[in-house]
């Protein structure tokens, strides 16, 4: 890919160069790109990493002459992960003249957006989302994701389930609308390896869930699984299983590990033996490239997470297609060109993990190769993958 190449070779980033296009006409040499990014709801916690590293590869497109000598300008919208704003926000998107949207919020907001992206035939595509549903039929023709789907999280649990001997599994999460939806697909496939005790919720906001940990616990399940949105409520969540239920191994999805600012906030080894599902490893070397382009913007103490290397895929994938397609006004042969980008090398997962869309497949990792379970250390920290299980590639 030129563009990729030529991105590669660019020393100095600028954040925020991108500028918000306002309504109206958008010239014939300016390719816009809608942004919904939840900068103020349950979401923002992870929305908004996404929406920097997305502002950020839009500055290195365009220090790299752009696609097809043409400038990428951003346009910022947000719908605050609540489901019944999403549509009015992807029509704010088309009428700025966007060519595609690039979805950073929550999950149900992001599933109230298929059909209103098929309404209007403007292309998504989603880089922190994980529920199947988005890039699944019906309704698929426009909705593409980037990470590993939840299912493909099912197959990896299961998979550490039955190296360990696990028959029975807790669920304690959240109570948003972006986590219920994650828990409902979660858990019949859960269910096929695994007997589901009992599963516990809490509002986002809860100040105590000692009651809801109480009564998981009471099941006995061999090891309990954590699923929030992540930031405070995950972090109570540990705090509080690690008090009432030491002993059961614990398990998490992506948020805990990509979320840096929580883990000074856990108790004093509250994370410790935890493991995550985590899409970054050590031994890809374009998630090193990435971290140092990151951090060339971010400052160098920046800890790169999922979300970043996933948004700048997003936009990486974006750009090929669009230059693949010519005429970036005609959302329709943007669609059918990002449905021809294949093979494109991930920065995130492990190393070998590539990407790509054709018209039966929106789903971008080619392998479970996009996942990577993480164990954290006595520090509250992730400290390497954990060593009992790990998923297969190819």
């Amino acid at each position: 890919m030129r563009l990729g190449k030529a991105i590669a070779v660019c020393a100095a980033v600028v954040l925020g160069a991108s500028a918000c296009a306002s309504a109206g006409v958008i010239p014939e040499d300016t390719i816009v790109i809608g942004l919904d990014e939840d900068s103020t709801g349950p979401g923002a916690s992870y929305s908004t990493i996404a929406g920097k590293t997305v502002r950020m590869t839009v500055d290195l497109i365009n220090q790299a002459g752009g696609i097809n000598g043409k400038q990428v300008e951003l346009v910022v919208e947000n719908d605050e992960s609540s489901p019944t704003k999403t549509p009015s926000i992807i029509r704010k998107l088309v009428d700025h003249g966007s060519s595609a949207v690039i979805l950073a919020t929550g999950s149900g907001s992001v599933l109230q957006a298929k059909s209103i992206l098929q309404q209007s035939k403007i292309p998504a595509i989603a880089p922190v989302v994980l529920s199947d549903a988005f890039a699944s039929a019906p309704d698929n023709d426009f909705s593409f994701m980037i990470p590993n789907s939840l299912k493909q999280y099912a197959q990896v649990y299961c998979g550490a389930f039955e190296k360990m001997g696990y028959k029975s599994l807790g669920i304690l999460g959240d109570a948003s609308a972006s986590i219920d939806g994650i828990i409902k697909t979660l858990r019949p496939a859960l269910e096929k390896c695994a007997r589901v005790t009992g599963v516990e919720k809490a509002p986002v906001d809860a100040a105590d869930i000692t009651a809801q940990v109480s009564r998981l616990a009471e099941t006995e399940p061999d090891a309990i699984l954590v699923a929030s949105i992540g930031g405070h409520f995950e972090i109570l969540a540990h705090n509080t299983l690690s008090k009432i239920t030491p002993q059961t191994q614990r398990f998490s999805l992506a948020s805990i590990g990509n979320q840096p600012a929580s883990w000074a906030l856990a108790d004093p080894k509250a994370l410790s033996g935890m493991v995550y599902m985590g899409s970054l490893s050590e031994n890809n070397p374009r998630t090193a490239e990435l971290r140092r382009k990151v951090q060339a913007v971010k400052g160098p103490d920046y800890q790169l997470t999922a979300y970043d290397a996933q948004a700048y895929d997003a936009v990486m994938m974006l750009a090929e297609a669009i230059e693949i397609a010519g005429d970036h006004r005609d959302r329709t042969a943007v669609r059918d060109a990002l449905q021809q980008v294949s093979a494109l090398p991930a920065s995130f997962g492990q190393d070998g993990l590539t990407l790509s869309f054709s018209s039966q497949d929106h789903l971008a990792p080619d392998s479970l190769c996009g996942l990577v379970l993480v164990e954290f250390g006595e520090d509250n920290k992730p400290a390497h993958p954990w060593d009992s299980y790990q998923p297969p590639c190819g």
